[in-house]
């Protein structure tokens, strides 16, 4: 066993470089299928997918996502992080052929949950390696950073996937990971110590199934609650209640496991678990306002996914420029006050949305997502770095899968409640427009905007189509209300639990076993 060796900061840096291209994939991926929604949606020009089938998609990639991680924690303490790194970045890249060349809505929905598979490998491995790669106040500046990476993400992928959706078929925004993928493995096998804990976790297999079983009916339930308009029936409250069961059972066979793979136990420190709480809310409304502002932008204002990329990158600017700032920020004023505010800021942002309608000037578009952005930059960067010290070196890779796996929980349930919400609140906004349309056509649009547009044009009913927009603005509406409540409930948890003097602290190096790339 030896401590882990300070690396010349040369290599430091190249191995920061590999890192942020891993974690840049994964925010690439996310925001370019955001902007392919409304394409995916056309039954010409993508899948004819419903909003179910939309819900899924991305469901299915934050539930793998969120439910293997603690395992893939695990695995890197047992395994080595640059291995389950590696194997992490190739299921992706694969997946995300399968992805690009999906047949039908159920193909894509199951390849978007290999790529969470692949996904989940990759970020506790990420952040596992970068903690134990860099100490004192180069640590926090290099998390920072992956804030800035995510904010280089969210700016390029909705730009990226207008230009390939206006040039190409759709499959081709998924086809644009793999030579990212590609220069990810090269790095990593040549520059990636293979750190591991001296301890390894055994691997909990009735945790894994408990887990993602119970989230999936959470899920399940939830979105079918959309699809039926209703909450009362056997098959919404029924899953609903099994997976409430399911991850009550899953918190308990994990509280009984002496070294389990998700410690529960971890939440339980004040600044931990009040920090973990606050971000998954914030995931929450992170995802729900982005499933909604997909759709504004292209369906009901009419702007081509191009258009909308340029108009959603304000955001992302806001994100890049929030990381580092806010870590900057706390050194002054400590955590409380700057990431507090900063949530709140972000989720009254959020509920402005709330204002908008078919003729807002798009300048006030820009600016509220780019308040959003920068508030949001300043939540994740700091409080981030401030859970991540607050525990010793050698459970680095169970913290981040704890933290991982609660952010990628509020992205499933956002995902999942929001779009629900969307869904109902549209139904019952366009009932009053469909007294005179033929029943078939009635069917396609309740489903969705999307398809009442699509109809509207086929039976030459303008009416039918202003109808559905003037719904779905109704729809966002409410739904954006709930998501300034949530993420401002994120904000009242991170003042309670974050002490007013606390900062991050950071902690000395715990013994590690390093295992070397073999040579050739």
């Amino acid at each position: 066993m030896t401590t882990p060796p300070t690396l010349p900061k040369s290599r430091q840096q190249l191995i920061l470089a590999v890192l942020l291209v891993s974690s840049l994939l994964i925010w690439l991926d996310n925001t370019i299928l955001s902007t392919t929604f409304e394409t995916l949606a056309d039954p010409v020009r993508g899948l004819g997918a419903d909003p179910a089938q939309l819900q899924w998609a991305t469901g299915s990639y934050t539930l793998v996502f969120a439910t293997l991680m603690f395992t893939a924690g695990a695995l890197g303490d047992r395994f080595g992080h640059r291995t389950v790194l590696l194997a992490g970045m190739a299921i992706f890249g694969a997946a995300s052929v399968w992805a690009a060349y999906a047949s039908d809505a159920s193909q894509l929905i199951a390849a978007r949950a290999v790529m969470g598979a692949g996904s989940a490998l990759i970020m506790p491995a990420t952040m596992a390696i970068l903690t134990w790669t860099f100490t004192g106040p180069a640590r926090a500046n290099a998390i920072g950073l992956f804030s800035a990476s995510a904010g280089v993400g969210l700016a390029a992928g909705p730009l990226l996937a207008g230009v390939l959706l206006q040039h190409f078929w759709w499959g081709s925004v998924f086809l644009v990971n793999v030579p990212v993928v590609v220069l990810g493995l090269i790095g990593i096998g040549a520059l990636v110590p293979n750190f591991r804990s001296p301890t390894p976790r055994p691997l909990d297999p009735a945790g894994l199934l408990l887990s993602i079983s119970g989230l999936a009916a959470l899920a399940y339930g939830l979105i079918r609650a959309g699809q039926v308009a209703s909450w009362s029936r056997l098959d919404v409250w029924a899953p609903i209640t099994a997976g409430l069961i399911l991850l009550t059972a899953f918190v308990l066979v994990e509280l009984r496991i002496r070294q389990p793979s998700f410690d529960p136990r971890l939440l339980a420190e004040r600044t931990f678990g009040g920090g973990n709480a606050a971000l998954g809310l914030l995931f929450f409304a992170m995802t729900a306002v982005g499933f909604y502002g997909a759709f504004y932008l292209q369906g009901a204002r009419g702007f081509s996914a191009l258009e909308a990329g340029l108009a959603s990158s304000a955001a992302a600017i806001g994100v890049m420029i929030g990381g580092p700032l806010g870590v900057r920020l706390v050194r002054r004023w400590s955590l409380r006050p700057v990431a507090g505010t900063a949530l709140v800021v972000a989720g009254l942002a959020m509920g402005s949305f709330g204002l908008f309608d078919l003729h807002t000037p798009i300048i006030w578009n820009e600016i509220v997502l780019l308040v959003q952005g920068l508030s949001i930059g300043m939540v994740i960067s700091p409080v981030t770095a401030a859970l991540m010290n607050t525990l010793p070196l050698e459970r680095a890779g169970a913290g981040s899968a704890v933290t991982n796996t609660v952010r990628q929980t509020g992205s499933v349930l956002g995902i999942a409640v929001g779009g629900t919400i969307m869904s109902i609140a549209y139904r019952r906004g366009i009932e009053g427009s469909l007294s005179d349309i033929p029943g078939p056509v009635q069917d396609q649009a309740r489903a969705s905007a999307e398809l009442a547009r699509h109809v509207a044009g086929t039976i030459s009913r303008p009416d039918l189509a202003h109808a559905a927009d003037n719904a779905f603005i109704h729809a966002m509406h409410v739904g954006t209300v709930w998501t300034m409540l949530i993420a401002l409930t994120g904000a009242a948890v991170l003042i309670l639990t974050i002490r007013p003097d606390r900062k991050p602290t950071e902690l000395e190096p715990e013994p590690v076993e390093i295992l070397e790339p073999a040579a050739g």
